[in-house]
Formats: structure tokens, sequence, C-alpha cells
């Protein structure tokens, strides 16, 4: 039933809000704790075990924050606990895999001019590939190499970028981005959960019971906490990065997904020194902006996308049953007289020098694999074109409505 695409897209959205407003609560809790962390100031009026403490203002009040490396002597009354923001932005972001990509596999994660598999297949790989990720970094944190802040933290480089490449090896352009930005994602949540978390729990544990907690958990937990400092970034950008097909669409876009790793670790060293009141580092800006020009001028050599590949290979049947529907010959009317200016390989309209998220609407095949797109962006809404550029009509609108239905009803008229 034609219901079923709109109660999916709304699925999707709430999906979608959901990741947002628990990544935010994540992101925005560790990015406090690592400037409160690097903020701290040692004082010799210091309670036994205390590390440093912060003054800090906010909300019309004053805040006197004290750190502890393992515990304090007793366990406070009231301990809150910082977890589930991270609990749940792994579940949304995951539930959001599941909805546009495992459900949409056909058109959004696999791309047969790539590796020709069959949903089922391409599913496997993505979440084998996710938790394998998360097994070869662990051993690499708990192997000799782990000793090494620095040198464990170049080697996890390589192996991201290696990840990039795979990707995009396996999937869609946009697929590859966004299953990086899941794979370190995954990294990060698991640190939280699997070593983060226990580790706490454990000086809690030895607190109650009156023994003296060793400080290696803490510092287990300490560098695991460095890496999600450091990993944050990246994933935002390869969140964000399937509304810009100029990053992921292009013959280079592992290269770029590479620099962007470096990027987020540029902008991070700045806010990290600056909050440890250790100077304003402005050559990182310089060495950022420069990496940004280098994935610009990667984004147009070549300068035909190669990310997107010809719908009539992705989805056949979609072909089949849309574009055999009567309706089809005045919708593709339609669609190239008010769509096709800019959703083409070299659009024409004014400004638009790439076709909107690396859709394409110039054949049967395009138009086809686009239908749900359509439907919703064009037919039951009025995203589509962007502020009525074109004058679409309410009758046109109407035409695009019945195809879809028509079709998914497979109605014959």
């Amino acid at each position: 039933m034609y219901e079923y695409a709109i109660t999916w897209e709304w699925l999707a959205f709430a999906a979608r809000w959901f990741h947002v407003i628990t990544a935010i609560a994540w992101i925005g809790s560790s990015f406090y704790f690592i400037a409160l962390d690097l903020g701290l100031v040692k004082r010799p009026h210091l309670p036994p075990g205390a590390y440093g403490e912060e003054w800090q203002v906010h909300g019309g009040g004053f805040y006197h924050i004290q750190k502890y490396l393992v515990a304090p002597a007793q366990m406070p009354e009231h301990l809150t606990w910082f977890k589930y923001e991270s609990y749940f932005t792994w579940i949304s972001g995951f539930l959001m895999l599941c909805i546009v990509y495992y459900g949409g596999a056909d058109l959004f994660l696999i791309d047969r001019h790539v590796l020709d598999i069959s949903p089922p297949t391409a599913i496997l790989i993505s979440l084998a590939s996710l938790g394998v990720g998360w097994v070869v970094y662990d051993l690499l944190c708990k192997s000799p190499l782990g000793r090494n802040t620095w040198g464990l933290m170049a080697v996890l480089y390589i192996v991201l970028v290696f990840m990039a490449w795979g990707y995009t090896q396996l999937f869609t352009g946009r697929a590859a981005f966004l299953h990086l930005g899941a794979f370190t994602a995954t990294i990060m949540s698991a640190n939280v959960f699997m070593i983060i978390i226990p580790n706490q729990k454990i000086v809690v544990a030895d607190l109650i019971a009156g023994r003296v907690p060793d400080p290696k958990y803490g510092q287990v937990a300490k560098q695991r906490s460095l890496h999600n400092n450091y990993l944050t970034l990246p994933v935002i950008f390869f969140m964000l990065s399937n509304h810009y097909p100029l990053s992921f669409g292009t013959q280079f876009n592992w290269m770029i997904a590479a620099l962007v790793f470096l990027m987020g670790v540029t902008i991070r060293h700045w806010f990290n020194t600056t909050h440890a009141r250790k100077g304003r580092p402005t050559w990182t800006w310089i060495v950022t902006v420069i990496l940004f020009i280098l994935i610009m001028w990667l984004s147009t050599v070549p300068k035909l996308l190669t990310g997107e590949t010809d719908a009539a290979a992705v989805a056949p049947p979609a072909f089949q049953k849309f574009a055999g529907d009567p309706h089809f010959p005045a919708v593709k009317q339609l669609i190239s007289t008010r769509c096709s200016m800019c959703h083409a390989a070299e659009p024409v309209y004014e400004g638009i020098v790439r076709p909107p998220n690396g859709v394409m609407l110039e054949n049967d095949a395009e138009i086809a694999a686009h239908a749900r797109e359509i439907y919703i962006q064009a037919g039951r809404s009025h995203a589509m074109p962007p502020g009525n550029i074109t004058d679409i009509t309410p009758d046109e609108r109407k035409l695009l409505v019945a195809w879809f239905e028509s079709a998914v009803e497979g109605k014959k008229q």
C-alpha cells in the first residue's frame, strides 16, 4: 500500500530526530567534561585525593568543582552517571541505519557498479564490519602498543583510513560515509559501555567495600575517553555528509574521509590546548583550512560524480513497476520540464553545479528508482521544487501522487 511510504518517511524522521536529541546530549556532556578536565587547577588547600578544582559561573550561579583521580575517601550520597546519552545515541543511529539503508538497500546501500551483491549480503557485511571494528580496536588498545598513546592513535588512524577505502569498495559513496561514521561511533559508544563505565563501577565497588581502588582503571578509561574526544568531530561530519554529494560521491571520497579525520584532530587540539590554558595555537586553524581546501580540490577531480550508479542497475523491480505504469509517460514529461534542470549530470539551472543530493532524473530508470522520493517530496508535500521555482501546479502534483499510488497498488488503467 502507498500509505507505507508515508509511514516509513515519518518513521525515518522520528528516528533522525531521536538521534539528533541524544547526540546533542552526548556530545555536549563529552565536550563539557573534556574542557572541565583540562581546566582543572591544582591548589594546596584541596582535600586528600583531589587532583584539581575549578570555579565556573553559569545561569546566575557559581559552581565549585573538584576532581578525584581515583575516588574520594567516602562514597557520595548522590552520584550522577553519564552513560545513557552514549547508549541512546548509538541505538537511535543504528535504528536510522536500519530504516534508511537496510530498508532501502537496493537504492541507498548497494552500488552494483562497485559490488554486485544482494541486499541480505550487503546488510550482513555492514553488521559484521561494525562488530569486527570494535574487536580490532579493543585488541589494539589492550596490546603492548596501547601503552604508547600517540603511537596507538597513529595506528588507529591507519585502520580508519583503511576502513574508509574498504567501505567505498563495498557500498554506494553515501552509504560508505555513513558507515564510516557508524563504525567510529560504535567504537566510541562501546568504549563507554565496555570500558569506561565498567571501570568506574569497579572503583565504586572498591570504595564501598573499604578497599583502595587501583588507579589503572581510571588510566585506561581516560585513554579511551581521549580517543572519543578526537573522534567526535569526524563522526559529525560523516553524519552530515549525506546532504553533500561532493563529499561522498566523488572518485577520491576515501581520501576526503582520511583528511576529515585529520581536521578533527587539528580542531580538537585547538580546543583542548585552549581549555588547558596553554595558549591558543592558531596554526591548527591554518592547517584545518588547508586540509579543507584540499578536500574541495579532491571533490572536483574528476568533475563527474562517481558515487551514484545507474538507477537501472540498482532497482530493476522498481523500474518495471513504476516505468510500466500508464501514468508514467505524463510523469516523465512533467519531470523533464519541472525537475531535470537541476537533477541532471550537468544542471542548467543558474547556481546549481551538481545534482542536489546526487539525485539525477534524466531517464526512465532514474525516475523509477527515485519514485518514492518524488512522491514524498513533490507529490504529497511541496518540498520540491524549492520555493516552487519551476511553478509546478496542484494538478501536476496530483499526477505524481496518482502515478506512485497506482504503481504501488498495481492498478490497471
